[in-house]
């Protein structure tokens, strides 16, 4: 790892990198289920146990990508997301179903958009680069009979580097664990060796698998019934379904689709609670999926985003509210980069590229938490870490 300078900041001890896996799925599934009983029929915790921070001074408030807007509303401190909140758990049907459903395809198949269209909001960064997605991402979609908890994991390649075979591995692993699999293979690019490698993998699952056409509205009815004459010629499958994540066409069936192959189970988690992620890993993500706006081919796959610090003012150190504190949420982030000139592109001339990166993820991350955040990013390089152990393991990998 290369030595700091003025723009690199070394990740605090405990610091959360976006690539850090979850937990094998099948293995919390009884915990998960007691917990979430335990959730609903109690009050919510309220965390925060963040180390001490400098402050931004006034000037700093004033100027930069956080700086304040004239459109600017002021936030509540006091806000009902932060309060004790006490739950009604209804009673759960004998009929009631409740699983996994792990989304897998070739790198930009459209997999987080499909997640974040069934869960009904986002959950997974989207964007056109392939291999956006780093590590299992789950978004939970609740129905009066059913709980369907999704699974949407990096897409699978022919590995070139290290973290390449970690991410594939890590798909391996999910896919050992959940219920039922989404093969998602895009209405618009004809079958490849990417689809037919995966293939070869699904065959050997116990598990079924639904085959799923994204992007349906991006081609013709001609193009998308010759389309699905292929994926089905392709393998054997539990049920082949069309769908447009982006205009919501096909949603509900495939949700009725998956649903049909879970366990009759109590819920896995919490009435309203839509994702497990961090905080600190959907904060990483939004300034990772700002990052990759209008950057060079080569780069998003040399960018690894760290969250180092996150100061919450209005708490104290055991996570108690602090009285008359209605301060921006401080939060620290770090972009690592593969080599110096990489660093360059991300800076920008005269910090302008870092700027409206900064100024990009505020937005998102104050629209995710409801409240305003003062973010303080930093650019250093991390040479070759992408096939670096020691390096992968630092950043979460």
């Amino acid at each position: 790892m290369s030595d700091s300078t003025s723009e690199q900041i070394g990740a605090a001890d405990g610091a959360s990198g976006v690539g850090s896996p979850v937990s094998p799925v099948r293995a919390d599934r009884t915990d998960r289920a007691d917990s979430a009983v335990s959730a609903n029929s109690a009050d919510s915790a309220i965390e925060g146990d963040f180390p001490p921070a400098r402050f931004p001074s006034d000037a700093e408030l004033m100027d930069g990508p956080n700086a304040l807007e004239d459109n600017d509303e002021d936030f509540d401190a006091s806000s009902p997301a932060s309060a004790r909140v006490e739950i009604i758990v209804p009673e759960t049907p004998e009929d009631f179903r409740a699983g996994f459903a792990c989304l897998v395809g070739r790198p930009n198949a459209g997999k987080s958009t499909l997640t974040n269209a069934l869960v009904g909001t986002k959950v997974a960064i989207t964007s056109g680069r392939p291999q956006t997605t780093r590590h299992n991402v789950r978004g939970v979609v609740h129905r009066s009979d059913s709980q369907l908890v999704l699974v949407d994991t990096p897409g699978l390649h022919r590995p070139r580097t290290l973290l390449g075979k970690r991410l594939n591995d890590l798909v391996r692993e999910t896919l050992a664990g959940v219920d039922v699999i989404a093969f998602c293979i895009p209405a618009d690019e004809k079958i490849g060796p990417g689809d037919r490698f995966i293939t070869r993998d699904l065959a050997e699952a116990r598990t079924p698998v639904v085959a799923v056409v994204t992007k349906a509205d991006t081609v013709s009815k001609e193009a998308l019934a010759a389309q699905l004459l292929a994926v089905d010629q392709l393998g054997e499958w539990a049920d082949i379904v069309p769908v447009s994540a982006r205009r919501g066409q096909q949603i509900d069936v495939l949700t009725d689709v998956l649903v049909s192959h879970l366990p009759f189970s109590p819920p896995l988690y919490p009435t309203g609670e839509i994702t497990d992620e961090p905080q600190a890993m959907m904060i990483g993500e939004l300034v990772r999926e700002a990052a990759l706006e209008g950057v060079r081919d080569e780069l998003p796959h040399s960018l690894a985003v760290v969250v180092d610090e996150i100061l919450d003012p209005t708490t104290d150190t055991t996570g108690a509210r602090v009285k008359g504190e209605g301060g921006r949420l401080q939060v620290r982030v770090s972009l690592v980069v593969e080599r110096d000139s990489q660093k360059a592109i991300m800076i920008g001339r005269g910090g302008s590229r870092l700027k409206e990166i900064g100024m990009m993820a505020r937005k998102e991350i104050e629209k995710l938490l409801g409240r305003k955040v003062y973010l303080d990013l930093h650019v250093r390089t991390a040479k070759d870490w992408q096939s670096d152990p020691k390096a992968l393991t630092k950043l979460g990998f």
